[in-house]
């Protein structure tokens, strides 16, 4: 049986990465909590803070390192099954994932040490500072990669010499059409809102199990409030970054809406079936002309189809038709917990209201579906192209065989389940355990009853709590 190294070589990257996008968007979101709870502690002196600052560290340790582990492999794929890839863009790629080590991963290697272990060896300041390092070192991070990722999306500031891009301009190859006003802040705010549904769910579920109440109380305070700010912000930032692309990728709009007839106002479809073969979608329920308000701002504007792409340069339909709906999907749920949440905050009835505290217990994985839907949107929209124009991605693997890639896949699926597994398996216990567990470390001293005393070394707690 003869197996296409091409589609296989896609299926692999598409697990690698769809796992590791996991990690590093919620370790994004979490080192900025701990960072602005450990500024309120060093502000106010409420141990609540520290407390909270301390157990949120735990977890965060426990998903960098899983982030890390997962990341190495994709550097890897590089060279194993994107070779070609390699070949022809590595000279603006490279550099890019070079600056993110250079200038994002040391950092946060040089000062995790202090923010892990330093709790009673530095000064409070310093832990405090390690902290916010940390944040701005995973913000870093994330330029550097989204950089890269959008310079593939919409390519600036290159040439191509027998069939090799090379950098004319690095300002324009960074700061590319679509990446610093729309992919970039459109996946920070991505990553603090699914950290925000955590902090919210764990919250709710102290509160219902009637453990670690004042935590409980903090946690879902500043969640509710960060949704319900930055949700609509979000939506703002995505409507700007889907007009971005329908500017720059014409095609991958035209996915997404399923629409095929550029003569014709476009409906925004709510729910279809995406024929592609019949080039029409079927079981359609649809708003006339919704998608060309969004799109051109008029109810009767127009925007290219997909029959006005060949057959062999349109992306793949039902993926980016889908999971743009449920990125959408999510993004309302969103708004609506930080909204309803804020109701009850002002009415004073949050805490007690049941419901409520039950549906958030449950809505931790859907930042997480959100953030993979649109992944799914942005990188198979892009289809069949692995940087927009350039270079085709059955063009971009390396000459290997189906069998040897089939055989890494199938690797990789075990061993990431078993990591996965055993990451989710530890993070669970520390939420268990909670806020004033004692799972790794040794029996606390006192605590401080302000910051200043931390940074005098009086009444210090152990590391690792």
């Amino acid at each position: 049986m003869d197996l296409d190294p091409v589609t296989l070589a896609r299926i692999q990257f598409a697990f690698t990465v769809s796992f590791h996008i996991i990690f590093p968007s919620f370790t994004i979101g979490l080192s900025a909590f701990i960072a602005t709870l450990e500024l309120l502690w060093l502000k106010t002196g409420r141990e609540v803070f520290h407390r909270l600052a301390r157990y949120w560290t735990k977890i965060f340790a426990v998903s960098f390192a899983m982030g890390v582990v997962s990341g190495i492999v994709l550097s890897y794929q590089f060279g194993t099954n994107w070779s070609r890839f390699s070949e022809v863009v590595g000279s603006v790629i490279a550099p890019l994932i070079g600056f993110e080590v250079l200038t994002a991963f040391f950092l946060e290697a040089t000062f995790l040490g202090i923010m892990l272990f330093g709790w009673n060896r530095v000064p409070a300041w310093l832990h405090v500072l390690s902290t916010c390092v940390v944040a701005f070192g995973t913000f870093m991070s994330a330029f550097w990669i989204l950089s890269a990722n959008s310079w593939m999306q919409t390519p600036a500031g290159f040439e191509i010499r027998a069939g090799v891009a090379y950098p004319l301009d690095w300002l324009d190859i960074i700061f590319n059409p679509s990446f610093f006003l729309h992919r970039l802040p459109h996946m920070l705010l991505a990553a603090y809102l699914t950290t925000s549904l955590v902090v919210l769910a764990v919250g709710a579920r102290y509160l219902l199990a009637g453990r670690f109440e004042e935590e409980a109380k903090v946690m879902m305070v500043m969640a509710i409030g960060m949704l319900a700010v930055v949700g609509p912000i979000q939506a703002f930032v995505g409507d700007a970054h889907g007009l971005n692309t329908a500017k720059y990728q014409p095609a991958k709009i035209a996915a997404i809406e399923a629409h095929w007839d550029s003569s014709k106002p476009a409906p925004l479809v709510l729910f279809a079936w995406p024929d592609e073969k019949a080039e029409k979608n079927l079981f359609e329920i649809s708003i006339p002309g919704g998608a060309s308000l969004m799109i051109t701002h008029s109810l009767s504007g127009l925007f290219p189809g997909l029959k006005d792409f060949a057959p062999q340069d349109r992306p793949p339909v039902i993926g980016p038709f889908f999971g743009f709906r449920a990125m959408v999907g999510v993004g309302v749920v969103m708004i609506l917990f930080g909204w309803v949440g804020a109701f009850l905050l002002w009415r004073r009835k949050v805490f007690e209201t049941r419901w409520y505290l039950w549906s958030a217990s449950l809505s931790w994985p859907l930042g997480f579906i959100a953030i993979l839907s649109g992944w799914i949107v942005t990188e198979q929209g892009r289809q069949p192209w692995v940087v927009q124009g350039v270079l085709r991605t059955a063009d971009a693997v390396s000459p290997v065989t189906g069998w040897s890639v089939a055989v890494t896949l199938v690797l990789f699926v075990i061993v990431y389940t078993i990591v996965f597994a055993t990451g989710l398996y530890f993070m669970n216990r520390l939420i268990v355990k909670g806020p004033g567990g004692t799972l790794i470390e040794p029996p606390r001293k006192e605590r401080p009853s302000r910051p200043l005393a931390a940074a005098h070394g009086e009444g210090q707690i152990t590391p690792g709590e």
